[in-house]
């Protein structure tokens, strides 16, 4: 893998190139965005399920963003618990296994929302699959509304459907609430031509076009997220999620990872 996701009285528009300085600037550069989190991401070093110490700090840095002023919405993965693509051993069908993935994320979800929480940080959990006894269902002014009013927006279950990856669920809940930029969080300090884990001369790319990506085949995010992003022209920068303060970084605008734009 080359890797290195009610009425609103204002709108915020996608930016094809945000500029990015070298330092951090007088504010956040992105108002609202969203935060594309594995669920590899909460594992930590133990490998499987959810690691109390690694999900913390990533609270922590959400909550330190918020405070910032940034409206951020979390799409959360489940791969920590169950993946559906990689079911073909247990021989159980796509669409069965994908439903279980899906219900892995709530999971995720729920485990997220209770460490923002006591961190003081008011959240919604947001679910495409309906479960009110967990969370609201995801509907889009209500998702915005909750944004504006300065929750965290915990979005779950993917799009709801099989065959969909919580990458192009990440890009198309970012074109719905109008977000900035789609922050791609990975254990690697960018996009690399090579798996930089399993290949020590992979060369990282600091800027690179979406149909680079799709012609180089570069595992940034599913080729129907990265396409959906270059339709509407929507940003993505991925960045090393396991380096403290790398969100925040990126949200002041400091050169950290790699970004994906039209040009």
């Amino acid at each position: 893998m080359c890797e290195l996701a009610a009425s609103a009285p204002h709108t915020f528009m996608a930016t094809p190139e945000p500029e990015r300085e070298s330092s951090a600037g007088a504010g956040p550069v992105f108002r609202r965005l969203v935060l594309k989190l594995s669920g590899e991401s909460l594992q930590g070093p133990q490998g499987y399920g959810i690691h109390g110490e690694t999900i913390q700090s990533i609270a922590r840095e959400v909550n330190e963003i918020r405070e910032l002023g940034v409206e951020v919405a979390i799409v959360v993965g489940g791969g920590n618990i169950f993946r559906g693509s990689r079911q073909k051993a247990l021989a159980i069908e796509r669409t069965a296994a994908d439903s279980m993935g899906m219900l892995a994320t709530v999971i995720n979800g729920i485990a997220l929302q209770d460490v923002l929480e006591k961190m003081g940080c008011q959240t919604r959990l947001l679910s495409a699959i309906q479960m009110h006894q967990l969370a609201e269902p995801f509907i889009r002014r209500r998702a915005i509304r909750h944004l504006e009013k300065g929750r965290v927006v915990i979005l779950a279950a993917g799009t709801g459907n099989p065959y969909f990856s919580t990458d192009t669920a990440a890009a198309l809940r970012a074109m719905e609430i109008k977000a900035e930029v789609i922050l791609k969080a990975t254990r690697v300090d960018g996009i690399y031509d090579a798996d930089p884990e399993k290949v020590a001369a992979a060369h990282m790319i600091e800027r690179l076009t979406y149909m680079e990506v799709i012609q180089r085949g570069l595992a940034v995010m599913d080729s129907t997220a990265v396409t959906l992003c270059m339709d509407n022209k929507l940003p993505i920068i991925v960045f090393n999620l396991t380096v403290p303060g790398n969100i925040r970084r990126v949200v002041m605008g400091e050169r950290v990872g790699s970004m994906v734009t039209a040009g």
